[in-house]
């Protein structure tokens, strides 16, 4: 492995040389069932067809020109966008973090019209929005934000999925102006929160005026079974931050905005030099597209439901399991002890998997995965867990 990188990963050993669909091979040619799928960006697999083509063609035409100019592909993708999400007017950008900092800058030039000098965002325990210096403030894990201090300021942090604290900040806080939440904390462990979590915080929002601002940047874009996460509950955000999927692995974000929210940024108040450019649009719009034709958002919902029921029936009953959750093709095993050692031993079996908060398998799997695909998954990963709950003597 190269030495000159710098050393923010500690990478596997492993290098991949190309995909198709599911399958990733690697520089020795073994052949991996990839239950991951980048982290959630490979909505459509590898090398799909339709994203391959809408790049090359692209990429043959016109690349970049920047937003000093129109982009009618980007103008095309925030109508499809909003058709999809309700929304009304999209930001785009290059990546997750970039999405969140335009939500943050957002709910400050909301605060600001309200004139409220020191404009307070509530963010929730256990979160994760990324690793610019204010979204790892915004985020709720230590570890991320250990060694970068002081903080960016700004922020109160809550209980997730616990209603009752949020309005007790209400109560105490009269500088909050929006919350921050993710319908579902994929890296902080696939936690999904009650069935009207989401409506109480936007009944709470609409009371006292504040934005209600979703990261929907790992749970979104079908992989929940809906286009949305927050349309499982039928509540609107005023903000919604994308990126992972959209593309299939070409750079994008999006921060999508509604009613008020989507009048806030004039000319100057915000940009990206390369956000939305015609290479990354036209493959979001080939995504989206594809999405839509092969009916994705419905077949997360059935085979994530099979594969979840598999899972927790395999599992059932087995001492150090604590829960198998998940929503769609969005799946986590809670073990009660850290296993990041399954990563590799299902890589020996393999298929490529996640373990985050040291103690919760994470399945982040293609939509495009076929019945005999989420099988081998799921047979793989409860083996492996057997194995590693129950050691030979």
């Amino acid at each position: 492995m190269s030495n000159h990188l710098m050393n923010t990963y500690a990478r596997l050993p492993l290098a991949f040389t190309h995909g198709e669909g599911s399958w990733l091979w690697d520089d020795e040619g073994k052949k991996y069932l990839d239950a991951l799928g980048g982290i959630a960006v490979c909505a459509l697999g590898h090398a799909h067809p339709a994203v391959t083509t809408a790049i090359t063609h692209q990429a043959q035409r016109l690349i970049h020109t920047s937003n000093l100019f129109r982009i009618p592909l980007q103008e095309q993708l925030s109508r499809h966008l909003c058709h999809l999400s309700g929304m009304d007017r999209v930001f785009f950008c290059n990546s997750g973090a970039e999405a969140v900092e335009a939500a943050l800058k957002l709910a400050r030039l909301h605060g600001r019209q309200r004139n409220i000098s020191a404009p307070t965002v509530v963010v929730m325990e256990n979160s994760f929005h990324g690793r610019t210096l204010a979204t790892l403030s915004a985020t709720g894990n230590h570890k991320v934000q250990a060694g970068f201090e002081p903080l960016v300021q700004g922020f109160i942090r809550a209980p997730y999925n616990d209603i009752q604290t949020l309005t007790r900040i209400a109560h105490d806080c009269p500088d909050v102006v929006a919350v921050l939440v993710e319908p579902i904390q994929g890296e902080g462990g696939i936690n999904i929160p009650n069935s009207d979590y989401l409506r109480q915080v936007r009944a709470l929002c609409n009371q006292q005026g504040w934005l209600m601002m979703l990261d929907e940047i790992q749970c979104g874009l079908g992989r929940t079974g809906r286009w949305f996460a927050y349309q499982h509950e039928g509540v609107m955000p005023d903000v919604v931050c994308l990126a992972k999927g959209l593309a299939n692995g070409v750079p994008i974000g999006a921060c999508m905005a509604h009613g008020s929210a989507a009048a806030l940024f004039g000319p100057g108040n915000h940009g990206s030099t390369f956000g939305g450019n015609p290479l990354a649009c036209a493959a979001a719009a080939a995504v989206l597209k594809t999405i839509e034709m092969e009916r994705l958002v419905a077949r997360a919902a059935t085979l994530g439901e099979r594969m979840l029921i598999e899972l927790q029936a395999s599992l059932a009953g087995l001492q150090g399991v604590v829960e198998v959750r998940g929503k769609g093709l969005m799946i986590g095993i809670e073990l009660d002890s850290p296993c990041k050692e399954l990563v590799a031993r299902a890589l020996t079996a393999g298929v490529i998997i996640n373990v985050t908060q040291d103690t919760v398998v994470r399945l982040l799997p293609p939509l495009i995965l076929t019945d005999d695909e989420a099988d081998q998954i799921v047979q793989v990963v409860a083996q492996v867990v057997r194995d590693f709950l129950l050691p030979p003597d």
